[in-house]
C-alpha cells in the first residue's frame, strides 16, 4: 500500500529543489551567450523546462549579483538582451560544479543504501 502525502507538501519541497538546479542550469549554459527565447529552448531541449516568468526575473537576479553580464542588440530585427557568464559568474559556476558533484555523490550513496533495504 502506498502512502498518502499532502501534494502541496511535495510541490514545495519540488520547488526548493528546482531552483537550486535551475541556477546551476542556467549559469552553466551562459557558458554560450544566449538571448532569453534560446536560453530556455537549450534547457528544454536537455528535459529542463523553465517558464519565462521564473526564466527572466532569475536572469535579473544573477546579473544584478555580477554573475552574468547582458547587452542589447538587434537581431533579426528586432532587440535582444544577450546574456553570457561574467568572469565571477565563471568562478562561481566552478565551485557550485564542485559542489553539485559533491552532493550528488552522497545521494546516490544514500539513496542506493534506501533502496537495499
Amino acid at each position: 500500500m502506498r502512502a498518502s502525502f499532502d501534494p502541496d507538501i511535495f510541490d514545495a519541497i519540488r520547488l526548493e529543489l528546482r531552483r537550486g538546479c535551475l541556477v546551476l542550469a542556467v549559469l552553466a549554459q551562459l557558458r554560450e551567450e544566449h538571448y532569453g527565447y534560446t536560453l530556455r529552448k537549450a534547457l528544454s531541449d536537455e528535459g529542463l523546462e523553465i517558464e519565462e516568468s521564473t526564466l527572466y526575473p532569475l536572469l535579473r537576479r544573477l546579473e544584478t549579483q555580477g554573475l552574468l553580464t547582458s547587452e542589447w542588440r538587434e537581431e533579426e530585427k528586432r532587440n535582444k538582451r544577450f546574456y553570457r557568464l561574467s568572469d565571477e559568474g565563471e568562478a562561481i559556476l566552478t565551485q557550485l560544479l564542485a559542489e553539485w558533484n559533491g552532493i550528488n555523490k552522497s545521494l546516490n550513496k544514500i539513496l542506493k543504501e534506501h533502496v537495499r533495504r
